[in-house]
Order: C-alpha cells, then structure tokens, then sequence
C-alpha cells in the first residue's frame, strides 16, 4: 500500500485523552486556543492523492479502514493540518472535516508518533 499522507506528531495538548480512543484530532501550530488542549499538533504537509473511503489510516504501524471522508477533511489537512479521525463506525457522526473509520486497535499516539493515510 502506498502512503498518500505520513507526518509526525510533534505536542499534545493536555487534554488529548479526553475523547478516549474513538476519537483524535490533529493540528497544525495554528490551532485555536479553545481547541489546542485537545489537539495532537503536526505539520502542515500536503496530501500526494486523494483520500477516499476504503483507505487506511495507520498510527505506527496498526492501521483501520477508512469508512468515509467529510468535504472538507482533505482542504483542511492540507491548509490547516487539521483533521477529525473519528473510530465509532456510525456514519451518522461523519462531520465536514473529519474521517469515519472502523473501530480497530491502534497503537497510542505520542509524541514522535507517525500517522499515515495508505491508498487502498
């Protein structure tokens, strides 16, 4: 599978365990305030495809099936670093800039970690 995305981690905000393991938000350094604490911050990168459902998106290697993309997820990624991976499976939560993926067990992000988009 070829990785159409790969950044790195590189802060956390105090409150990222906030939403458990159903849910990650991702951030470049120009986060809100009001949402920094429950960001992961990474760079702003580029995406080299387009992301659509039935990809993958990984976290050190353990990865889940992308279920659906918002309108707006790939725009935002790419301009903001900005970017909702929502792991519940119900296509009823897919918000504009967000991704719905099966719920699958993936490694726990931390500082340094690397999240990938692979093309399907």
């Amino acid at each position: 599978m070829k990785a159409i995305y790969e950044n790195k981690i590189k802060a956390q905000g105090e409150l990222v365990e906030e939403f458990g393991s159903e849910m990650m938000i991702f951030f470049g350094d120009n986060a809100p305030d009001t949402l920094k604490d429950y960001c992961h911050l990474i760079d702003i990168k580029k995406v080299n495809g387009e992301i659509k459902a039935g990809d993958y998106f990984e976290v050190d290697g353990s990865k889940v099936k992308i279920l659906a993309v918002g309108e707006e997820a790939q725009t935002n990624l790419e301009n903001l670093g900005h970017l909702t991976v929502n792991l519940s499976e119900n296509l009823d939560d897919l918000l504009p800039g967000a991704i719905i993926c099966e719920n699958g067990n993936l490694n726990k992000l931390e500082i340094g970690s690397t999240i990938k988009i692979l093309e399907a």
